[in-house]
């Protein structure tokens, strides 16, 4: 086991100055008519998307269930020994799905078998983790201390385990960097996956949890204060040279989920089941209010949008979501695709 230590130069950079409220069009979450809802469990959580299907999470029963955007089809339902609470990622032929059993586990699915293959004996330490893949490995934060766990995904061997802040649990991956979010602080941590190296640790709104990338970035939408942190992901810029901002949202709390697509950043909290902010500016564009969502991702000419106590997931067109945000200011047919 390693443990790296903070250099002095990837000390924690403050947050570009940002309004306290930013104003955006306010709309209703009905008026986006979804193109399939699935019924799949008592709740559904947790979205990933392969080059062919797209997968969700489900307790009651406790599955993982298969989606074909190509004839809007449940073409399959892997049962799993717990419930699925941190997170899914596909790499390696695999999906990797995080379990909350008796002792914390790794379920590992066949992705074209539809099967089961293995269980195991690694697992996440709290509800609302995440789960990687990049580099070749699966990452996992395995305790509360902020263990990040390198597994080999063919045998399931931790590898090696690298050390973040205690009460880090949610990573991703970005140019050879894995980025991990600390849930009980306020900034995120970039770890070198070919050393193991704290290269850069930087500040966030309050209690940051679920990210993602894009557009050369990572984004963490922070559960504290509702806001959203965009760092510079770029494996050449040292900490003192990443760029970042800090865009309110007005959508604090428990739950929720980030995705990237079309050149847009999509956020779902209870309440505000959907939010648009544009990566390029910055910018909060439109919400969507109502009931529903939680989970989210988007694929296929789509967005995936979970009612985590329906039990359901709706297909809507991103074209739909895009045209009523922007279609009132006359939008660039760019902004459309």
């Amino acid at each position: 086991m390693r443990d790296f230590k903070l250099p002095v130069l990837a000390s924690v950079i403050a947050l570009t100055a940002a309004p306290a409220c930013q104003a955006a069009p306010q709309r209703p979450i009905a008026e986006l008519k979804p193109l399939a809802i699935f019924q799949l469990g008592k709740t559904a959580d947790w979205v990933a998307i392969s080059a062919d299907a797209v997968w969700v999470a489900s307790t009651g029963p406790f599955a993982v269930n298969r989606i074909d955007p190509a004839t809007n089809t449940k073409v399959a339902g892997v049962a799993l020994p717990g419930e699925a609470c941190a997170g899914l990622a596909v790499g390696a032929g695999s999906l990797w799905v995080p379990l909350c059993t008796a002792q914390p586990s790794l379920a590992k699915i066949d992705l074209k078998n539809n099967t089961l293959t293995s269980i195991f004996q690694v697992g996440p330490p709290a509800a609302e983790g995440g789960i990687a893949y990049g580099a070749g490995s699966v990452w996992l934060i395995v305790d509360k201390l902020g263990s990040l766990a390198r597994i080999n995904p063919v045998n399931g061997a931790v590898v090696d385990t690298f050390h973040v802040p205690a009460g880090s649990y949610n990573p991703a991956f970005l140019a050879g960097t894995v980025w991990v979010t600390h849930a009980d602080g306020a900034e995120l941590t970039g770890v070198d996956a070919a050393t193991g190296k704290i290269t850069a640790t930087m500040a966030t709104g309050p209690n940051p949890r679920f990210l993602t990338v894009g557009a050369g970035a990572v984004w963490t939408l922070n559960q504290g204060d509702g806001s959203l942190t965009r760092v510079d992901g770029s494996r050449h810029a040292d900490s003192l040279r990443r760029q970042t901002a800090t865009i309110p949202l007005g959508t604090p709390g428990h739950g929720g989920d980030i995705a990237f697509g079309n050149r847009k950043i999509w956020t779902s909290m209870p309440k505000v089941p959907l939010s648009l902010i544009d990566a390029a500016q910055n910018r909060l564009e439109c919400q969507w209010v109502g009931p529903g969502g939680d989970a989210l991702n988007i694929g296929h000419g789509s967005l995936w949008l979970t009612d985590y106590h329906a039990g359901t997931i709706e297909r809507l067109a991103l074209k739909d979501a895009l045209s009523r945000c922007f279609g009132s200011r006359q939008a660039h047919p760019a902004q459309l695709r």
